[in-house]
């Protein structure tokens, strides 16, 4: 092992987005530790493991965003687990970045950094959600804040403000199978609510250290597309506001969906 920490990327199907998502975490600054984990497994998946020696574990069953990210997240072997998603890309120096804040804060319990959309290939510029999450999550560049439960909610009281695939956990504090979120599409920000019930330090970098894919075949796509996302979005809002602001907010937060339009 290079780090207490490991890169745990979730394959699925065949993405053509895979290979860039692997060369980014190869290209790290401090080498640290990669898996893939899959419910797929397919020819594509193994020889792209193959190539990059990275170790392939396959989860039988049915395919599940909860199952899936559990299997992976506890199929790491270190502290520190990033579950990378198979569009994404990261900064070259996100392992870097997150070893020097985690040192910085009192009970770190889950690192987090600011983000970028790829778009057509494009990474940047920010796109209307990613400015808005930006703004959101200022108070956590206060390392006192970001350590109080009333802050750690605040930021996510508005809205999702954390991308899901620029969170590592600290599997140390947060123990196995730490994701239990009956939802689908909001599972990654009921988890972070979960997160920030526990005592311990959202230790925050307000840097783009990840680049999160914008395409249509994303499932952020696929859920606006349904409507399970309103769903669970009301859902989410619902545990912060009485439902006469919740249809509020709705109203605003609905407009950021047409960044998958």
């Amino acid at each position: 092992m290079e780090t207490n920490h490991t890169f745990a990327i979730c394959a699925y199907k065949e993405s053509e987005y895979l290979e860039n998502c692997i060369k980014s975490l190869k290209g790290q600054t401090v080498k640290t530790n990669i898996i893939m984990a899959t419910s797929t497994p397919n020819d594509y998946v193994k020889n792209l493991a193959e190539k990059y020696n990275i170790p392939l574990f396959v989860r039988d069953g049915k395919s599940d965003i909860r199952d899936d990210w559990n299997f992976a997240y506890n199929s790491a072997k270190t502290d520190w687990v990033t579950i990378a998603h198979q569009d994404d890309e990261y900064n070259k120096k996100y392992v870097e970045e997150m070893l020097n804040k985690i040192k910085q804060v009192k009970n770190p319990i889950a690192f987090v950094s600011d983000y970028i959309p790829i778009k057509n290939g494009k990474i940047g510029p920010r796109d209307i959600n990613s400015k808005i999450r930006k703004f959101l999550r200022i108070p956590l560049k206060n390392n006192k804040f970001a350590g109080t439960k009333f802050w750690k909610k605040a930021v996510l009281s508005l809205g999702n403000s954390i991308c899901c695939p620029a969170v590592t956990y600290n599997k140390a504090v947060l123990g196995e199978s730490f994701f239990t979120s009956e939802l689908k599409f909001n599972i990654d920000w009921d988890t972070f609510l979960k997160i920030a019930n526990i005592p311990g330090t959202f230790a925050y970098v307000d840097k783009p250290l990840t680049y999160y894919r914008v395409h249509d075949g994303a499932t952020s796509k696929e859920f606006i597309v349904d409507h399970r996302r309103i769903k669970d979005d009301t859902y989410m809002f619902n545990k912060f506001w009485p439902k006469w602001i919740t249809k509020i907010i709705m109203h605003f937060y609905k407009k950021a969906y047409d960044t998958y339009g």
